[in-house]
């Protein structure tokens, strides 16, 4: 290999995949485990924001997504909840959310602002920051509006999600931040 295709190659970042517990992912959302039929609304259930559009609640089947990714997505107006049919095990990337207020935020030096196309300003995540969950069992996960997230992953061929958001999530809230432009690439070591 010479030293230009050596320059061009990507930092690989390997992350243990860590279990999501209601614990272990406070920071970016909750692990909603089983309950028993009957039980009152409470702390453990999913504190949702869906006041700012129309709820979705479906079910999509995603085939073909690895343990590696290069980019990361938030969304500014919504919690999100996934969750595998079936209850099967896969695999979330996540960082806390990093939504700002240009007006009142002084960047850190090696941070900057910037402004995602659905128009509000946040810092993108430093790669240091990202996490990786395995979600096993039946159970799901609710991100806090702003968590940066990639997936879900998965080791079969294909599998199905459960999936809330907003009906119009996906074209007015969707803010992806891209690390192949820094040249990292991320893989999952589970």
């Amino acid at each position: 290999m010479d030293s230009s295709s050596e320059a061009t190659a990507p930092t690989v970042v390997k992350r243990n995949a860590i279990e999501a517990t209601p614990e272990s992912f406070k920071e970016f959302g909750q692990v909603i485990e089983v309950s028993p039929d009957g039980e009152e609304f409470g702390p453990n259930d999913a504190q949702l924001e869906l006041s700012r559009g129309i709820p979705r609640f479906y079910i999509m089947h995603i085939e073909t997504r690895p343990l590696t990714f290069h980019s990361i997505t938030h969304h500014a107006n919504v919690t999100q909840c996934l969750g595998s049919v079936g209850g099967h095990d896969w695999y979330l990337g996540v960082a806390k959310g990093s939504i700002v207020d240009p007006d009142k935020t002084v960047p850190q030096a090696d941070q900057k602002v910037v402004q995602s196309k659905c128009g509000h300003y946040y810092v993108p995540p430093h790669p240091d920051d990202v996490r990786v969950f395995r979600i096993t069992g039946h159970k799901f996960v609710k991100l806090n509006i702003g968590t940066w997230h990639a997936g879900p992953l998965f080791k079969p061929e294909a599998m199905d999600f459960y999936n809330l958001e907003l009906s119009n999530t996906n074209v007015v809230d969707h803010t992806k931040y891209y690390y192949d432009k820094d040249r990292v690439v991320f893989v999952i070591d589970d």
